[in-house]
């Protein structure tokens, strides 16, 4: 993370921990966003940016947020996304704090802490910045340990997914808010979409079932998906769940087969400029050994047309530095 935004590398070369690819088609340039802890002069954790216009040689990374001394949360920043959005950019960021959340003295030992941590939006009129918080505040609910929120649109109406920490519920959830227009805060209260428990595969009698990552992903043919991450039998793992409705509000189901089983997660879908779907994800799980991997997507059906799930075909290349 420490190089200058002149440096060119492969990305088996950097450490990225839950990788996301803006797409940018104005600049023909993809952004790839990275947590960014204190390095050099820099004494406070922010957001950077790696481009690309191959995927394969990129460049940077070149900071586009410094958390500063007044901000809510002083901990670590985590999963930021960037969405192009009626004209705007706008950082979805995981934000951690110290502050211990009531009850925080029931958690059973040997588990995290109970802090506050949640997700934040905020704005600016380009993938570089500068970006403006709407409130000092997390967007999610300030009694609640979230994190991970991704921005889904619904006709015309924008939503913010995001997972309900299983340090604070032990059976972790994903769940669903609405949004105002502009994204500013949120409309009503959050509604439970699916619990980390409901997994096909899931071992029954667990402590914990963990909910990391979802990202939403319209098929060719119109069915609504979920990429989202859990720990499985081989170590971190993608999983897809399916609405029944079409809808974000599902209801929705599992499907039995990981998207990628092997060790790597937090996933999420773009498409080059010529519309070739990708995936990217990290892999390993292990620190500080994370690597951003991308793989291009292909869609399976069976012989009535019906859309089964996203398969991983080969490996896209990483090129060299």
């Amino acid at each position: 993370m420490g190089q200058s935004p002149d440096t060119a590398a492969s990305l088996s070369t950097l450490r990225v921990r839950d990788p996301f690819v803006l797409a940018d088609a104005a600049s023909q340039t993809y952004y790839l966003c990275a947590s960014l802890g204190p390095t050099g002069d820099r004494s406070r954790p922010g957001v950077g940016v790696y481009t690309s216009r191959d995927l394969q040689v990129w460049r940077g990374p070149s900071r586009i947020l410094e958390i500063d001394e007044d901000f809510w949360a002083q901990g670590r920043i985590w999963a930021p996304e960037m969405h192009l959005y009626l004209g705007k950019v706008y950082l979805f960021l995981t934000c951690n704090s110290d502050v211990p959340l009531p009850g925080s003295d029931l958690s059973p030992d040997g588990w995290p802490p109970r802090v506050k941590r949640g997700t934040q939006v905020l704005v600016a009129d380009s993938p570089l910045g500068p970006f403006r918080a709407f409130h000092n505040r997390a967007h999610t609910p300030a009694d609640q340990m979230a994190l991970d929120g991704t921005l889904w649109v619904e006709d015309d109406v924008p939503y913010m997914v995001y997972c309900h920490e299983w340090v604070e519920i032990a059976d972790g959830t994903v769940d669903l808010v609405r949004l105002e227009d502009d994204l500013s805060d949120v409309v009503g209260d959050p509604v439970t979409l699916f619990k980390g428990s409901d997994a096909l595969w899931a071992h029954p009698g667990r402590d914990r079932y963990i909910t990391d990552g979802p990202y939403l992903y319209r098929t060719v043919r119109g069915r609504l998906l979920m990429l989202w991450s859990t720990f499985g039998r081989h170590g971190y793992a993608t999983l897809i769940a399916a609405s029944e409705s079409g809808s974000i509000y599902g209801p929705w189901h599992q499907l039995p087969t990981p998207l990628f089983a092997e060790d790597g997660g937090h996933a999420m879908v773009f498409h080059t400029f010529d519309g070739t779907p990708m995936l990217a994800l990290h892999h390993p799980n292990q620190s500080p050994y994370e690597r951003a991997l991308l793989f291009e997507l292909v869609e399976t059906v069976d012989a009535s047309g019906e859309t089964l799930s996203i398969v991983c075909q080969s490996p896209a290349s990483l090129g060299s530095a």
